[in-house]
């Protein structure tokens, strides 16, 4: 089912809390305002969160004659989503899965799921190198052009994390586009002045020691945190935010990148 799928992008990190749904969906929306098709899969098993944050609670999955039917957010079918929240009757359902069932639910997920012809398919993964990982790995090996990009925080906890996860991707064979920080520092929505509040360069640092790009870095923004839930871009809805600038240069790379091959 990924035949037609011209690029995949996983986004990763190995410490969970640091914004990995975020920069997955705000991605694909930043994406989608630029005329590409895209899909969105939601590979936490245990914590999908892609459903609230573009506004798809309660949305049905459907079977066609080639597999599942993502859900789409809008009507020209731009951007398709697929996630297990979908299968849940509630946000409260807890998936309590041993490895093996969680490895076959998302086997079904990379080959079942009729995505048609997309431009960039990402997969937001849960925190860490366990099952769901080396599953996903495992499917998209043989699979070109098909990159990730590690979230970090700036603190030293989580840049120790993240660490493990650029020995994963490097063992498994994964190319690593970059790293974005997140919640680096808090944007005053008022004067837009940037408070580092926790550290600072935590993420720019295990760039330049590990020899991978460095893609930004995303403040704590209040405004960016009430677009949760509502499925809108922040290129869209705040276009002069430093979210957006770092939204609109990743996927300024993307497009060169794709152009070039």
């Amino acid at each position: 089912m990924l035949e037609q799928v011209k690029r995949i992008i996983l986004v990763l990190s190995g410490k969970g809390g640091v914004g990995k749904s975020t920069v997955s969906t705000q991605l694909a929306l930043t994406l989608r305002e630029k005329g590409y098709k895209i899909g969105l899969l939601d590979v936490d098993l245990c914590g999908p969160s892609v459903p609230y944050l573009l506004n798809l609670e309660g949305q049905n999955i459907h079977q066609g004659n080639d597999g599942w039917i993502p859900v789409y957010l809008d009507n020209e079918q731009k951007l398709g989503v697929m996630s297990i929240g979908f299968l849940l009757n509630s946000r409260n359902d807890a998936v309590v899965w041993r490895g093996p069932k969680k490895t076959s639910m998302i086997k079904q997920f990379l080959e079942d799921v009729c995505w048609q012809e997309l431009d960039f398919l990402i997969i937001d993964t849960p925190p860490g190198t366990s099952d769901e990982h080396i599953t996903v790995m495992e499917n998209l090996r043989q699979i070109p052009h098909c990159s990730a990009i590690i979230v970090t925080t700036p603190q030293q906890v989580a840049i120790e994390d993240v660490r493990k996860e650029i020995t994963f991707c490097r063992k498994t064979g994964i190319p690593i586009m970059g790293i974005i920080e997140n919640m680096s520092g808090y944007e005053c929505p008022v004067c837009s002045e940037c408070t580092n509040i926790f550290s600072s360069g935590g993420g720019k640092s295990l760039a330049e020691i590990s020899k991978i790009p460095f893609l930004g870095s995303l403040p704590i923004d209040p405004r960016v945190g009430k677009l949760a839930g509502r499925g809108v871009a922040a290129i869209k809805e705040l276009p002069d935010s430093k979210t957006s600038q770092v939204f609109n240069e990743l996927v300024t790379q993307l497009s060169e990148q794709s152009n070039a091959r």
